[in-house]
This record gives C-alpha cells, structure tokens and sequence, in this order.
C-alpha cells in the first residue's frame, strides 16, 4: 500500500514538472506565408524567377522560383523577425524589399513585384581617323594582283578615311621596294635593251643602265606622285575603285584618275599631284639620261606614255584587275570612329 501511494506521488510531481515547463515556454508560434507575383514593367508575368527569403538567423533561409504563371508561395516563414525578399530573373534587375515582420499565421502578400530591365553596359573602342587608316593600309598593302603584282595603290572600301602624310611615305616606300617592282623594272630594261632605247651601250654595262633608268623613272614617279606632293597638297594619290553604275560612268571615272583626285578632305579636285609628279619625274630622268635623249622632249614624252599608262591601269583596275587581286580578308570592326 505504501508502495503504491509512493508511485502516485512520484507520477504526480512529473507532471507537475512537464506542465510548469509547457507553461515556461509557452505554444510555438504558428508560422506565416508569404505569396506574389512577379511582372515586368508592361505587367507580363516572369516565369523562373529565383524569390528567397532571408532573416537573422541562416534557418530563416528559403528560396523558390517562380511558376510559369509568375507567382510564388513561400510557407513556413518565421513569424516575428525581420525579413527580406529578394527577387532576381534573367536580363531584370535584381529586386529587394523593405523589412518585413509577420505575425503568427500571417500571409503576406507581395502583389506584382515589377522588376526593370536591367541595363546592360557595352564596351564601345572608339578609334581615331589615323587608327582606321592605318588598318586600311595594312589591308591594302596585301592587295596583289593573281597574288604576285602589287596593287597597294587601289582603295576598295567606300569608307576608306584619307592617310596621314606618313602613310603616303610608306606606301610609296613599300611599293618602290618591292621584289615585283624590280622585277618589273628588270623587266622593261630587257625590252629597251631588245629596242636600243635610251641610247646607252649595249651589253651588260648598258643593261644596267637601262635597268638603272627605268627603276629611277618608276621610283621617283612614285615618290613625288604619290608622297612627296599628296602630302603637301592634302590630296589622295590613290585611285578609287567605284565598282558600281552604268558602263560609261565607271569608265570616265577611270579615265579622269590622271587628272582628277580625292583631296583629304573628301572633295574631288584637280589632280595635281599626279599630273606635278609626272613631269618632276621627267625632268629628273634628264639627270641620268644619255645627252642625247635629255631635253624637254623626254620630259613630255614621260608624261604623255605616264599619263596613258595610268588611264590603262585605271581601265583595268575598274574592269579587270578587281577580279583577281588577292585582299585581306573583311573583318567586322567594332569600332566607332571619332
């Protein structure tokens, strides 16, 4: 009997404890929801959105995408403490809200979470006239004919931005030096050779000569014709292929190339310095010419078979040669110029 009132009092007293501990603590506050839906600017909705809810503690932690309807349920939020939403899609800029506290069972509703479109920073290079025109210099100092014959002097492109004066010397300086020209003048001194023209020696000394001469004629017509005066002139030496319109169009334009020239600042004006560096050209030619080949004979002779020569190549340039010299290839610049 005793052992059995003794069990009732210990069966009591843990109850007692269990019931004063339930009190102590009180019941476990019922968690919240919060719902919404997020938009774009027009209203359309965002499907796959990422939505996460954060608070002081990291089990306060949830995260959830958006369904196809743009909406969200996040359940079992801890009620009483400071949360945020954080929204985040695809091309939008990210999305925050303001505190929130929600009470015990609470559903906060979070109705169209428009999110912006986010800007999108690009990176423009912008390149100055002399940039552009040293890389068209580069293209077209790969420019040959059947990819041997040197074709540096033909601008292709219809944006193609005048050359500083440095870049006339260089590409005078590259086409006179190049292997093909002295072939070329290897070449014609084997023809005046053949003819007897100028009047030097035959055998190997006159060969020299005559290979002497040509190169200096070819040389310094290209020196002052297309350096020396274009850059004093502010004038392009040159010649623009137009590719484009009727037969007889292309044809005066490439029968006026000799006489007619791009000045740098776009207009076209009257060549002088083709027309200036045929005739310097020709009076040098009286310095190395056999005595009796000089005079003003040989000057206008010089220019009048240079003159024809460039009304030929311009011909060719226009109908024929486009076909078949080897360019760089195109490249899509992604340049802005100043």
């Amino acid at each position: 009997m005793q052992i059995r009132r003794l069990l009732l009092l210990v069966f009591l007293w843990s109850v007692s404890l269990i019931a004063k501990a339930q009190l102590a603590s009180g019941p476990e506050p019922q968690p919240g929801s919060i719902v919404g839906t997020v938009v774009d600017a027009d209203g359309g909705v965002i499907p796959n959105a990422a939505v996460t809810v954060d608070g002081p503690q990291p089990n306060d932690h949830q995260a959830i995408m958006t369904s196809s309807d743009g909406s969200f349920t996040l359940s079992g939020v801890h009620p009483a403490v400071s949360l945020h939403v954080a929204v985040s899609a695809k091309g939008f800029a990210d999305w925050s809200s303001s505190p929130i506290t929600l009470a015990p069972g609470q559903q906060w509703d979070l109705s169209e979470i428009k999110l912006k479109i986010s800007l999108v920073e690009t990176s423009v290079t912008a390149v100055t006239q002399e940039e552009l025109a040293l890389e068209q210099v580069h293209a077209a100092e790969q420019q040959r004919v059947f990819g041997i014959v040197p074709n540096f002097y033909i601008a292709y492109d219809p944006n193609t931005v005048p050359l500083t004066s440095k870049m006339k010397f260089d590409l005078a300086l590259k086409a006179s030096t190049d292997v093909v020209t002295f072939a070329g003048a290897g070449f014609l001194a084997g023809i005046n050779q053949a003819a007897d023209t100028p009047n030097y020696v035959q055998g190997a000394k006159g060969y020299g000569q005559r290979f002497g001469a040509a190169y200096a004629d070819g040389a310094t017509g290209i020196l002052i014709g297309g350096a020396i005066l274009p850059s004093l002139l502010h004038q392009d030496p040159r010649y623009f292929y137009r590719g484009t319109g009727t037969v007889r169009s292309r044809m005066l334009h490439a029968l006026s190339a000799p006489f007619w020239a791009r000045g740098d600042n776009g207009k076209w004006q009257i060549n002088y310095s083709s027309i200036g560096g045929d005739l310097a050209s020709g009076a040098i030619s009286n310095l190395y010419y056999p005595p009796s080949n000089r005079g003003a004979g040989l000057v206008f002779t010089t220019v009048a078979t240079t003159t024809a020569g460039r009304m030929a190549n311009a011909l060719a340039q226009e109908f024929i040669l486009s076909k078949f010299t080897t360019r760089a290839k195109n490249k899509t610049l992604e340049h802005g110029a100043e």
